[in-house]
């Protein structure tokens, strides 16, 4: 009797271990779906339409690198903490804070005071995040109509900005203390804003059309006539 006690009580240490460790579970042949559709088709699908004469030519997915700024940590450390397991959890890799480099009266903010958080993934965790963001985490963005092609910086690059955090169905609501925003950059190894548009394209990403665009900056400009009217009105 005491034998089968001692052995069950290993094995129930072996179940618990097993779970806290988390990734143990995942086998080790494991390939990631967006990796498996990258060099079987996408990589093929860019040659095509660039004419390259080498596979290896094809720009490729380096790293995503993500960052939030988290002024309201500079009163209350725990703000700060909260945001590190929020990212944490979103993106399933361990955070880092960032700190502030010089001291700036007018926001009271010191030099060394953390001001923000970010993390940088690569391999697996780069195409799994991806997957995970195209596929749930966009559709639930409020009147989502695609995202902006304005965001490329001409050397391969995509930043965009979200304003809610809540859109990643792993975070729940009822535990966010403050709705916060942050800004998700692809580093692509593209040559042009081109190369780099049609990877993402081809890795799912839901870019606007070329109408919707003309009306969002019709929208703008009528936002800023507007607005100066409203100026000279109030001068006068």
């Amino acid at each position: 009797m005491a034998k089968e006690e001692s052995k069950k009580k290993k094995a129930d240490k072996n179940e618990g271990s097993e779970i806290a460790s988390g990734p143990r579970s995942i086998p080790k042949n494991y390939v990631p779906r967006l990796k498996t559709k990258y060099h079987k088709q996408i990589v093929s699908a860019l040659q095509k339409e660039f004419s390259f004469k080498s596979p290896m030519r094809a720009p490729r997915l380096k790293k995503i690198a993500i960052n939030q700024g988290v002024g309201d940590a500079v009163a209350d450390r725990k703000i700060i903490d909260s945001a590190l397991s929020e990212m944490a959890i979103i993106t399933g890799q361990k955070p880092v804070a960032t700190h502030a480099k010089k001291d700036i009266s007018n926001f009271k903010v010191r030099k060394g005071v953390a001001v923000g958080v970010k993390v940088t993934l690569r391999a697996n965790n780069m195409y799994e995040f991806l997957d995970r963001f195209i596929s749930t985490a966009l559709p639930r963005i409020r009147d989502f109509k695609g995202i902006s092609k304005n965001g490329f910086d001409g050397r391969g690059n995509y930043t965009l900005g979200i304003q809610e955090q809540i859109i990643f169905p792993e975070i729940n609501i009822d535990k966010v203390n403050k709705v916060r925003g942050m800004d998700i950059t692809f580093v692509t190894t593209a040559k042009n804003n081109a190369e780099a548009m049609s990877l993402l394209r081809e890795f799912g990403m839901p870019f606007k059309k070329e109408e919707d665009d003309k009306k969002g900056a019709k929208k703008d400009e009528i936002i800023q006539t507007v607005a100066k009217k409203d100026t000279k009105e109030t001068k006068k």
